[in-house]
């Protein structure tokens, strides 16, 4: 039997809430049915929606469309979301994850300042993964800028790769912001990658979140190296759109988003030599 022409692999695409930021949670679990994603990663944040359990999975009853990842509230602007308490933070991530039948929860290294949270943070996400099926996956962060000053604002450290976690998250504006190798950063991670924000960047100091292909860095490259390497973890859009003019311009950035992530992860196969 001839080997087909294509491979694609098991990742399945999905939405994640940001992308449709000033819109709401609701909104995003629409579009997503709406434009034919997979799922959607929920970003816990300050919207009441993306905080309670129930109303998310009534969304995601409505629509049909799965709760794939929640994505922890670790942001400067969530940092009294679910409590002022990290750990607190985890757990119930990890609850909200396992209600919603999502595999993953995102989370991102402490902040430098979160001294006791940083010192037992490897360990402590190995503890808690050890608890669960559900999968932690640390994503990568970047060097703060702001001129000719650098800041190292997270620890262990923005390169997450440095330390020992079972699962990673690679995001492609991070690795534009960090000015550091995608590819190479893909290679480090090997098969304990198991999670993807696809988003595109220049090298800006600002974390930029383009659609990818708007940018420098290699989205259709790692695409295909992850179908090639049978890659069976979640590839989540997660792009900013907030300079939208309108609905149907943020939809149009939406789509072209999933159509540039169909397309290259249908990698294509090796032809046999006669």
């Amino acid at each position: 039997m001839a080997e087909p022409a294509v491979r694609i692999p098991d990742a399945k695409v999905a939405l994640s809430t940001a992308s449709v930021y000033p819109e709401s949670t609701a909104t995003a679990f629409e579009i997503a049915a709406r434009l034919g994603y997979d799922g959607v990663e929920v970003m816990v944040w300050t919207d009441p929606v993306s905080q309670d359990i129930e109303a998310l999975r009534r969304l995601s009853d409505y629509h049909q469309i799965p709760v794939l990842a929640v994505h922890a509230p670790c942001l400067l602007i969530t940092q009294r979301v679910w409590s002022t308490d990290p750990w607190t933070k985890l757990q119930r991530a990890r609850a909200a994850a396992e209600k919603l039948d999502a595999s993953t929860v995102v989370v991102h290294p402490p902040f430098r300042w979160q001294r006791q949270y940083a010192r037992d943070f490897v360990a402590g996400i190995w503890r808690m993964a050890n608890e669960t099926d559900v999968r932690f996956a640390v994503e990568n962060m970047y060097p703060w800028r702001y001129r000719d000053r650098e800041m190292l604002a997270y620890a262990p450290d923005w390169d997450v790769t440095k330390d020992d976690y079972r699962h990673f998250t690679i995001d492609l504006s991070h690795t534009a912001t960090a000015r550091s190798d995608a590819l190479d950063m893909v290679d480090r991670m090997g098969d304990r990658l198991g999670h993807v924000h696809l988003a595109d960047g220049r090298g800006s100091a600002k974390d930029e979140h383009l659609v990818p292909g708007r940018g420098t860095q290699p989205c259709a490259e790692v695409l295909e190296r992850l179908a090639l390497t049978g890659f069976d973890g979640h590839v989540v859009i997660e792009v900013n759109t907030r300079r939208a003019m309108s609905s149907a311009e943020r939809e149009a950035d939406l789509a072209e988003a999933l159509a540039f992530t169909r397309l290259h992860l249908a990698s294509a196969a090796k032809v046999p030599r006669r």
